[in-house]
């Protein structure tokens, strides 16, 4: 077979774990050198070959290709300092060696994708402060519903952000464990001390059960359904800036940087950044789809199919960290067309459910008061009126308990104002909401 080495090998992938595993590389020797299981002196040596390495790859120079990035990352420090380096490979495997390496990376992963969805978070906190009195209709079923205000809209984004940062730094309570010193499978007989390197690697604790810890993915996985989630969510807000933006609705403004031009309609503008960004969920939900399928039905400790693991985990983490970086300059740039939003409130009767509750407060039972408005309703479809333009006569047809101050009760911004409860979309309710939501940061 040809090519039997490119086959079997990761290489071409997994040499983005150089660093990280240069990083478990050094804590490794440094805590052989602490056992005594290696001399201080070769120890010494291999630190400053592993770091003469890390300082290459920075400034972008390429490890000449191996089957791996560990025995790549091995043979050039044997190449750089001699044999004293193959001492550095004693007492662990490069089955706990690559599950310390992904550790190490989706750990950093984390953090780094945490510090997005904060700033993403941060720009819709300030968009809903900004647009506080911008009035909308709010749709269910995608149909008019009630009422309310545009920030409330964002900061429900905001809310979904909320919990994506509260799961993935849940994840690290899993990923954050130290697989090293596991071995091959079984664990080694030298004397070593894990909680040393633990401690150097900032890693929680070492992993309780070594067969666990070299086969063990489940961090994987978790970490790829958390960006599924996010990729769920910013799907979502994409659609709702490609329907906003369109001239149906005509709800917003966002950059031409962020549109695209067609081909041979000269007036179009396409919202093509967001259809991407809703497209590419798809994306996502496939990495995390592999990772389930690689793990299902292995045998304990390490297969060669573990090897694949890494490319869902790092197409899955640079598609969300993409996405979250266009959709928050997306959001910064938009901008809510107040007198457009405010006149789509006419439409769709959404002072419908306002009636229906000032006639329960006149002790009407609601799902009676429900019928009522109902008729209301139809009687404005087939007189081509709105619920607004109804003199007090004709609502007296339908009940006799309708009086005058119904029309306060039905004016639009009395009735975003009104919803006070906890949550609700009164202007003071989504105050409550943005200093909760800042109190996270």
């Amino acid at each position: 077979m040809k090519n039997f080495q490119q086959f079997i090998g990761s290489f071409s992938f997994d040499q983005r774990l150089g660093e990280v595993d240069i990083e478990g590389s050094i804590a490794h020797v440094e805590m052989l050198i602490k056992t005594k299981i290696i001399p201080s002196a070769d120890g010494k040596k291999i630190i400053a070959g592993l770091k003469s390495i890390l300082k290459d790859l920075a400034k972008g120079w390429k490890l000449p290709m191996e089957e791996d990035i560990h025995f790549a990352i091995e043979k050039e420090l044997i190449r750089r300092i001699g044999p004293v380096g193959g001492k550095m490979h004693t007492a662990r495997s490069r089955n706990d060696q690559v599950a310390t390496d992904l550790r190490l990376y989706v750990r950093n992963e984390i953090l780094t994708i945490f510090d997005m969805l904060n700033a993403f978070q941060k720009v819709l906190i300030d968009k809903a402060e900004k647009n506080i009195d911008v009035i909308m209709p709010g749709y269910t079923h995608l149909q008019p519903a009630q009422p309310i205000i545009a920030s409330h809209h964002l900061l429900a984004y905001a809310w979904m952000i909320q919990r994506d940062k509260e799961r993935i730094i849940d994840c690290l309570k899993r990923t954050n464990v130290m697989p090293l010193g596991s071995a091959a499978l079984a664990g080694t007989s030298f004397k070593i001390d894990r909680n040393y390197t633990a401690k150097l690697l900032e890693f929680f604790r070492p992993c309780e059960n070594s067969l666990d810890g070299v086969s063990d993915r489940d961090f994987c996985a978790e970490y790829i359904f958390d960006l599924s989630l996010i990729s769920v969510h910013l799907s979502k807000l994409a659609e709702e800036i490609i329907t906003w933006s369109s001239v149906e609705f005509n709800f917003i403004h966002i950059d031409d940087m962020f549109t695209s031009g067609s081909s041979i309609m000269p007036q179009k503008r396409n919202p093509d950044t967001a259809e991407v960004i809703r497209g590419k969920a798809g994306r996502v939900f496939g990495d995390l789809t592999a990772m389930l399928t690689i793990m299902k039905g292995l045998p304990i400790a390490y297969n060669r199919d573990l090897q694949e693991d890494k490319p869902p985990v790092f197409d899955a983490g640079d598609t969300v960290k993409l996405c979250l970086e266009v959709i928050t300059d997306i959001m910064a740039s938009l901008t809510f067309k107040k007198d457009r939003t405010y006149k789509s409130t006419e439409k769709g009767f959404l002072q419908a459910t306002e009636i229906a509750d000032y006639l329960a407060r006149k002790n009407i039972p609601f799902r009676t008061a429900h019928g009522i408005v109902q008729k209301i309703v139809h009687y404005c479809i087939d007189n081509n009126k709105t619920l607004d333009k109804l003199s007090i006569e004709e609502y007296k047809k339908f009940s006799p308990e309708i009086e005058n101050d119904l029309y306060k009760y039905i004016d639009v911004k009395n009735i975003v104002n009104a919803k006070t409860s906890y949550g609700g979309t009164s202007k003071k309710s989504v105050l409550q909401q943005i200093k909760k939501l800042r109190s996270n940061f």
